[in-house]
């Protein structure tokens, strides 16, 4: 569960994440929270949906990803997952 506008959102742990319901301040605690749930479910591949928009928010993602040592490597998704609206994300 996270907190997004003091609501709480359940959100599943199925490999996918999108970030487009919030807020961008929030990816420091979502991701690496989402991403050890990935780890102890087996889920060793995961897609984050960030959007295309202006960028900003992908840069934020992937630079974070860079700190986290699950992170065994990450790419932009291909096409068909989302193009550079997307980044998949290797644990």
């Amino acid at each position: 569960m996270t907190s997004c506008d003091d609501d709480i959102i359940e959100h599943p742990i199925d490999g996918t994440l999108d970030l487009h319901t919030f807020r961008p301040e929030d990816i420091h605690s979502l991701i690496p929270e989402y991403l050890n749930e990935c780890v102890q479910k087996g889920i060793r591949e995961v897609r984050i949906v960030h959007g295309k928009g202006s960028g900003r928010l992908r840069k934020g993602v992937q630079d974070l990803l860079k700190k986290l040592p699950e992170v065994k490597k990450f790419q932009s998704a291909s096409p068909d997952q989302g193009g550079w609206g997307a980044t998949i994300v290797w644990l």
